[in-house]
């Protein structure tokens, strides 16, 4: 299985000295070949394919610029998922694009905390894309949200709709737990 990410991300992947691809390579019993010049990754497993799928989705998270730290949740629970959008197929020009990953970021990177916060999800503004790290549900929320930003809503009715979601994702957390 092979997969291409930004060559300056290769120097993330690999770690000081090859410490992160060790580490990886370790963790899954898998082996790395990474091609520095092409940004080419491509993944060797004998055994496990499902765990070769997921160590795929790590390389790709550390690609999309996610820190390997948070990268490597993806290893320790299946039901993680990645979740990239390519914005350039939604804006038409370099200052659309500048103007919508400031938007999605917001000013000192409090939007892009606050949607963490509220969404549980991770994110990532990287290049072209926006990367989203997290449940199912928090993923959908998360998606939400920059769609929202995307269309042009004002960040006040996002963070609205972000703190609805939360109390609601809480809620059902208390009811799920009250079954047990």
């Amino acid at each position: 299985m092979e997969i291409k990410i930004p060559e300056e991300r290769i120097g993330v992947l690999v770690g000081p000295g090859g410490s992160m691809k060790n580490l990886i390579e370790e963790k899954t019993k898998t082996e790395l070949d990474i091609d520095s010049e092409t940004g080419t990754v491509t993944v060797v497993s004998a055994e496990d394919p499902l765990l070769a799928m997921r160590v795929m989705d790590l390389v790709r998270a550390i690609g999309r610029g996610f820190s390997p730290e948070r990268a490597l949740a993806i290893l320790d629970d299946e039901m993680l998922m990645l979740d990239v959008l390519d914005l350039s197929k939604m804006v038409a020009t370099k200052n659309d694009m500048a103007r919508m990953k400031g938007r999605i970021i917001g000013k000192d990177g409090r939007t892009r905390e606050i949607m963490e916060r509220l969404s549980g999800s991770k994110v990532s503004v990287y290049g072209k894309t926006v990367s989203l790290l997290g449940y199912p549900d928090q993923i959908r929320i998360a998606r939400s949200a920059i769609e929202m930003l995307l269309d042009g809503a004002p960040h006040g009715s996002v963070y609205s709709f972000l703190e609805k979601k939360h109390q609601e994702m809480a809620k059902e957390e208390l009811q799920g737990g009250d079954i047990l």
